[in-house]
Parts: structure tokens; sequence; C-alpha cells
């Protein structure tokens, strides 16, 4: 049951954070700053998926990697540090600014610098979190493998 509930909060916290990118670079290559506006506003809403989906994820692959030794959940911890770093100091904070930045009408330089940050700590946290699915998986698997061949 533990595993279950860690796949699906691992899984909502991905496809959260990829629509979140995916949403503002379309909004961004539209060009419509009403768009752009409530893309932000709706990402600074969506925190109340995605926070408690991290934090869901977080503390069950916490309890499952429990007494691991293997290099794949010492990896997979290890990535979580830098996903739930860049969530709280630079993904929640840029969401906060832009949304009312994007609300008052400014997009100057220092929106799209912020703008600029945050797809990049987005990208990572993509690619990272889409890096422990597929190891999460794949240590799913070993078990059943290990039980076949013996």
């Amino acid at each position: 049951m533990k595993a279950k509930l860690h796949a699906a909060a691992g899984g909502a916290a991905l496809l959260t954070v990829s629509c979140f990118w995916i949403s503002t670079v379309a909004a961004e290559l539209a060009g419509n700053a009403e768009i752009i506006a409530t893309v932000k506003a709706t990402i600074l809403a969506g925190m109340v998926v995605l926070i408690p989906a991290m934090i869901i994820a977080g503390a069950s692959g916490f309890s499952l990697g429990k007494g691991w030794r293997s290099p794949v959940v010492q990896i997979k911890k290890r990535r979580m540090r830098i996903v739930a770093g860049n969530g709280l100091l630079v993904l929640l904070p840029s969401a906060y600014v832009l949304a009312g930045w994007a609300g008052e009408g400014r997009f100057d330089a220092a929106f799209i610098i912020v703008q600029t940050l945050e797809l990049a700590a987005g990208a990572v946290n993509i690619a990272l979190l889409s890096l422990n699915m597929r190891d999460g998986l794949g240590l799913r698997r070993k078990p059943a493998r290990a039980m076949r061949a013996g």
C-alpha cells in the first residue's frame, strides 16, 4: 500500500510540475499578457496539489527506503534533496512573485529573469523526478526477477 501511495504521489508531482512548465512555455510563446497572467495565477493556485504530493512522495519514499543500502535508493534520496531545494528556494518563491507581477501587468526584465530561472529549475526538477520514477520502477521489478530466478 505504501509503495502505491508513493508511486501515485510521485506521479502526481511529476505531472503537476510538467504541466506547470508546459503551460508557462505555451503562454510565453502565445505572447498574450492575459494568458500569461492566468497561467501564473493558476500555477500559484496549483501549489495546493503539488506541495502535498511532494510531501507524500518524500515521506513515503523515505519510509520505503529506510534500511535499504542500495546505491539506487541513495541516488534517489540525493535527487530528492535537489528537487526539494529547487522547490522551496526557487520554484515556490518564483511562482508567488511571477503571479503577482503578471497580475499587475509587469512583464519587465526582472520578470524575464525570474521566469527564466523558474523554467530552468522546473526543467531540472522534471528531469530528476523522471529519473527517480524510472529508478523506482526498476526497484519494484528487481524483487520479482530475483524471485523468478530463485
